[in-house]
C-alpha cells in the first residue's frame, strides 16, 4: 500500500493512509541544547507530555536519561537466558543420546553407547565441560543476534543524517527528536512543546 499525505507547511506532508505524492515527507521534529541539564529537563517534558516515540542523541552516555525517558528495561537479558538455558538442555541431550542411549532417529541418526574408563553411561560430571561450552555458546549467539535485532541492525540510512544540525551531535550538542509517527504529533503543537523547552534550536527533519 502506498502513503497518503497530509499538507503542512512548507509543503511538507505527514504519512497517513494511501495516495502517492512526490512532495517530501516530514519525518520529525528536532530540538537542540546545549548541555546535559537542558536536555535531561527537556525529556521529562516531553515524557510528561504522552510522547512514544522520540528520542535523546548525544555525545556520550547521560547518567539517568531513561529515567527522564521513561524508558522500560531492556528484554537482551531475558533473550540471553534463554539462548544460555536451550544451550543447557541441548548439550544435554546431545550428552545423553549420543553417549548414554542406542536411540536412533529417521534418518540414520544414532546414539552410541559409548564406555569410558568404566564409568557409568549415565554420568553428569562427565557431560558438564559440554554443556558448559553449549551453554556459553548459545547464550553469546542470543546476546549479538538480540541485541542486532532490537537495534534494527542493519540500519544503513536514517533522516536524520541530512541535517547539517544534527552533525554537531558527535561534538558538543544534546538533541530530542520526536518522530511524526507518535500519534500525540502534531507539527505545530510539537514545535510548541520544545521550544518551551529551553531549546536553542528547532527544525523540521525531512526524509
Amino acid at each position: 500500500m502506498t502513503a497518503a499525505y497530509t499538507t503542512l507547511p512548507n509543503d511538507l506532508r505527514v504519512p497517513e493512509i494511501a495516495v502517492e505524492d512526490d512532495r517530501p515527507v516530514l519525518a520529525g521534529v528536532l530540538a537542540e541544547y546545549e548541555d546535559v541539564d537542558s536536555v535531561y529537563a527537556a525529556a521529562e517534558k516531553v515524557r510528561d507530555s504522552g510522547y512514544t516515540r522520540w528520542d535523546v542523541h548525544s555525545p556520550f552516555p547521560i547518567h539517568g536519561i531513561e529515567k527522564a525517558m521513561n524508558l522500560r528495561p531492556t528484554i537482551l537479558p531475558w533473550i540471553c537466558l534463554g539462548g544460555g538455558l536451550a544451550g543447557l538442555f541441548g548439550g544435554l541431550f546431545l550428552c545423553v543420546w549420543t553417549m548414554s542411549t542406542s536411540y536412533s532417529f529417521a534418518g540414520g541418526l544414532q546414539g552410541y553407547e559409548y564406555l569410558i574408563s568404566g564409568k557409568p553411561m549415565w554420568s553428569l560430571p562427565q557431560f558438564i565441560p559440554v554443556i558448559f561450552e553449549t551453554t556459553i555458546l548459545l547464550a553469546a549467539f542470543s546476546a549479538g543476534l538480540g541485541m542486532i535485532a532490537l537495534n534494527a541492525l542493519p540500519m544503513l540510512y536514517n533522516p536524520l543524517l541530512r541535517s547539517e544540525r544534527f552533525r554537531r551531535v558527535t561534538d558538543d550538542r544534546f538533541f530530542i527528536v520526536i518522530d511524526a509517527s507518535d500519534p500525540k504529533f502534531d507539527v505545530t503543537e510539537t514545535e510548541q512543546l520544545l521550544r518551551d523547552t529551553g531549546t536553542t534550536a528547532v527544525e523540521r527533519v525531512v526524509d
